[in-house]
């Protein structure tokens, strides 16, 4: 057993009451020495400049990191951070952020979320946050209960799945309500886009954190926690809790109607008809050739899970959207087989529509083998779209591929193709380290048809008919990921001003209007609350709740909106400090597939395109955000008004 080698740092308080929503203690694990520390959290001025999760660990990694790391050396961290929302009673209070050098792009911030349990039972056992180093000989896991903690051999779980091994560390650890985070056999055989998956429905996807702790040789992270999290005002927050379930269930709020609409009466107006008739336009299948093949598909996997499976919902922590559920496929090759699916739509996307596999039952099947291999499907996917689209057009031979016949809508291929990417074999091994760099092994043709921004896999929809959700995904400074914001183009932003959706296919505002989205999903990744639980339908003012709400946790006094946003802006400039100085250029904000880049034949972006307009978008979205029209850098002005001068220094 390692012991925990000092005693934790007591938490600055408040002048006015004890500091709310933090524990006060994070927990620093050198995996290379076997050591186990605690230390306490920065100052109250520093926590209320980057509150937590995505915040305060940029902050963590930019402080600490060298430049002249690598993604996979051991000086690398994953920084696992909660905010003082988590495990709170606020509504969907279950957000955890981990935080990285991305290993999928090589040179961006990685960062990446979760829900389910993971950050609030963290927080019970005493802990704001785990920094990650260094790099263990042997498979090991890390064990929390409360103010035991441990490294321990991992060698009997490495090569097992994600679920199997939450099972097997729950039987080994021996007691109830243990919350496990695991890598699966991607992340050991360090394959591009790995995950850390957790509590079986999550996983933390973007910025190949799985794949770092794969070369730390960290299998998985459980923990247990019994204690309890401090709130500054539990009564002003009880009055903010109520508010927002009036808005919820009497105005309207988009995951309510999403997830819920078929199941209970008087949550929101309208329904799911609008959404799945929008993720229709945006879906990405058969590796983006004709979004118009895709739209049926799209009202199959969107609209009729729950009346084709047995499902059942599962709610994270204090969450009523519960967007995860409980299916056993009911017909087809895998009837009887149960899965747990996360929220959100992209996954079924990368692990099935980019090769055309249409059978509902096989679509989530392979959706259920990427979350047990610990895969983004996306990262997966668009090698799997590569390489099925090259055999469709005569590129590819039956003898390159090991005989595998990569015909659209063949599952048994594409499942047999993703098991030789796990696993590093025979043709499989080309997509190891990514699409970008499995199309410069294939050669020829293969550049025009690869989907991937700065060599890594994006949030698997075709947004070639969503540009600012597009330049979104571009200039985000985690890499391709929903921190580039939901633009206005998609859904309207009435917390930011606008009231309707934005034209389509126009770039005027387009770069303000992103600009804004992205402050405002950063500060949402900040505080602890899934984005889930703050988009409105309508102007129904909830996302302005939020601030009090942290005010009335940390006793924070005149905690405002725009405070908020400032934040927002103040971690969005700091990831371009710490890219910039790790390589990034207005050039690799320029690096997107060309499919991407290519106007649609078909659909409702039909000869439409954003690429010539790109540069140009980009060096406008550099000035709304305060930085160099023509390198991107923050200027002086900037840095001084975010209180990033010191930090900036050596770029």
């Amino acid at each position: 057993m390692v012991k925990q080698s000092k005693k934790p740092a007591k938490l600055p308080k408040s002048k006015r009451t004890p500091l709310g929503g933090y524990v006060g203690k994070i927990l620093r694990v050198d995996l290379t020495k076997g050591s186990i520390t605690t230390e306490g959290l920065p100052k109250e001025k520093i926590l209320r400049q980057y509150v937590g999760a995505t915040g305060l660990a940029v902050k963590i990694l930019n402080d600490e990191l060298p430049v002249n790391v690598k993604p996979l050396d051991p000086e690398n961290r994953v920084i696992f951070m909660t905010a003082p929302m988590t495990g709170t009673f606020y509504p969907c209070a279950s957000d955890m952020a981990a935080v990285t050098l991305n290993a999928n792009t090589g040179y961006t911030v990685g960062d990446s979320h979760t829900h389910g349990f993971l950050g609030t039972y963290l927080k019970f056992a005493g802990y704001d946050g785990i920094i990650v180093q260094g790099a263990s000989k042997k498979p090991v896991y890390l064990w929390i209960c409360d103010d035991q903690v441990e490294i321990r051999d991992a060698t009997e779980f490495w090569g097992k799945d994600t679920h199997d091994t939450e099972d097997l560390i729950k039987a080994k650890v021996g007691v109830h309500d243990v919350c496990v985070a695991a890598i699966g056999p991607s992340g050991e055989n360090l394959i591009h886009g790995a995950g850390i998956g957790n509590d079986k429905y999550h996983m933390f996807c973007k910025g190949g954190n799985g794949l770092v702790l794969g070369s730390k040789k960290l299998k998985a992270i459980a923990v247990k926690g019994s204690g309890t999290i401090p709130i500054a005002e539990p009564k002003k927050l009880i009055e903010l809790v109520k508010e927002w379930y009036r808005i919820a269930f009497q105005v309207g709020m988009a995951p309510l109607t999403y997830y819920n609409c078929h199941k209970l009466e008087g949550v929101s107006k309208g329904g799911g008809e609008e959404v799945f008739g929008l993720f229709a336009q945006w879906t990405t299948y058969k590796n983006m050739l004709n979004p118009v093949d895709g739209m049926p598909w799209a009202g199959r996997m969107y609209g009729s899970i729950h009346g084709s499976f047995n499902t059942r919902h599962v709610a994270c922590w204090c969450c009523p959207v519960a967007c995860c559920y409980r299916a056993e496929i009911t017909s087809g090759p895998h009837k009887g087989y149960v899965l747990t699916p996360g929220g959100g739509a992209e996954g079924r996307e990368g692990a099935a529509g980019i090769v055309g596999v249409t059978e509902p039952g096989t679509v989530f099947y392979l959706l259920d083998l990427n979350d047990r291999l610990g895969f983004d499907s996306a990262e997966p996917g668009v090698c799997l779209g590569l390489a099925f689209e090259m055999y469709e057009r005569g590129l590819l031979t039956k003898e390159q591929t090991d005989g595998l016949e990569l015909n659209w809508g063949n599952a048994e291929a594409a499942e047999a193709l993703l098991m030789k990417i796990t696993n590093r074999e025979g043709f499989g091994k080309i997509f190891a380290e990514g699409v970008k760099k499995a199309a410069e092994i294939l050669g020829g043709d293969a550049s025009k048809y690869v989907i991937h921004v700065k060599g890594a896999g994006y949030n698997m929809h075709d947004w070639r008919t969503a540009w600012g959700v597009m330049l979104g995904q571009v200039t985000s400074g985690a890499g391709a990921c929903w921190q580039g914001g939901f633009a206005n183009d998609v859904f309207p932003q009435f917390d930011m001003g606008y009231h309707e959706r934005s034209p389509r296919f126009t770039t005027e505002g387009l770069a303000e209007m992103t600009a804004k989205a992205q402050c405002k999903r950063v500060w949402d990744d900040c505080f602890g609350q899934c984005f889930l639980g703050g988009m409105d339908e309508s102007d129904s003012k909830a996302a302005f709740l939020i601030p009090k709400a942290i005010a009335a946790i940390t006793g924070w006094e005149g905690f405002s909106r725009d405070e908020a946003l400032t934040i927002g802006h103040r971690v969005i400039t700091l990831e371009r400090i710490f890219n910039m100085k790790h390589g990034l250029t207005i050039e690799s904000d320029l690096d997107i597939g060309q499919r991407l880049l290519d106007p649609p034949t078909e659909g409702p972006a039909k000869g439409q395109t954003i690429a010539p307009h790109l540069r140009e978008l980009i060096k406008e979205y550099y000035e709304c955000m305060g930085w160099d029209r023509e390198t991107g850098k923050p200027t002086p002005e900037t840095l001084k008004k975010l209180g990033l001068t010191e930090a900036a220094k050596g770029l």
